[in-house]
């Protein structure tokens, strides 16, 4: 399986001092650093712009993995992209049938593209689209906030996008965002994940680089 990577979510950093936070959550290990982009609309909270993005990124070497929970994220893509983001995924909910032809899109700008699917959409609404990905991300929570409860019932769904994954013989990441601590990785990774996203759990500990090490290894 792929190797097991950690992508902290930057929701629960410390915003006053957010190129502080992106550079030392890169010194200490992180291997993407996940930023969610809410728009007030598809979700029922507001964070941050591409801006936000492109004055973030003169911080820190690691990959930057957006996470567009915006209504017609098609009409964003390049902005996030001229922004700095390496891997940009988009919503089945917020597309529906123009999923394929905004990844492809995104591939256009020389970036790489993924699918996220809500814990209560099947993993059979993205089936025509694992070809086009390079990461799938699975949310284990509803989204909008941080520090919510993971969600048990999307463990088999975990295993399903797995199975699609190895059917189609491409290295092409699982990500699971949501309630992940040190109790439910194992489960999450022994499912099939291996991008890990946490915020809280990383972010509420002093010492970060052991937080990212016990997640990825135990």
């Amino acid at each position: 399986m792929n190797k097991i990577k950690i992508a902290p979510s930057m929701l629960s950093a410390d915003f006053s001092k957010f190129g502080e936070e992106v550079k030392l959550i890169t010194e200490n290990g992180a291997d993407f650093l996940h930023l969610d982009v809410m728009d007030g609309v598809f979700v029922k909270n507001i964070s941050f712009g591409p801006k936000f993005i492109k004055e973030a990124r003169p911080y820190s070497t690691a990959i930057f993995d957006t996470h567009l929970m915006i209504v017609e994220p098609w009409k964003y893509i390049e902005r996030f992209a001229d922004a700095g983001s390496d891997i940009i995924t988009v919503h089945y909910e917020a597309c529906k049938e123009r999923l394929v032809d905004t990844l492809k899109a995104i591939k256009s700008l020389g970036k790489k593209c993924g699918a996220v699917i809500n814990p209560d959409t099947p993993a059979s609404a993205i089936k025509d689209a694992v070809e086009e990905c390079d990461m799938i991300l699975l949310m284990s929570v509803f989204p909008g906030f941080g520090g919510q409860k993971f969600i048990a019932d999307v463990l088999p769904k975990v295993e399903e996008v797995r199975n699609m994954i190895n059917a189609t013989g491409k290295d092409i990441d699982l990500e699971i965002d949501g309630g992940i601590n040190l109790e439910n990785a194992p489960l999450v990774k022994r499912a099939g994940a291996n991008v890990l996203v946490a915020g809280s759990t990383v972010f509420n500990e002093k010492d970060r680089k052991a937080i990212i090490e016990k997640l990825r290894n135990e």
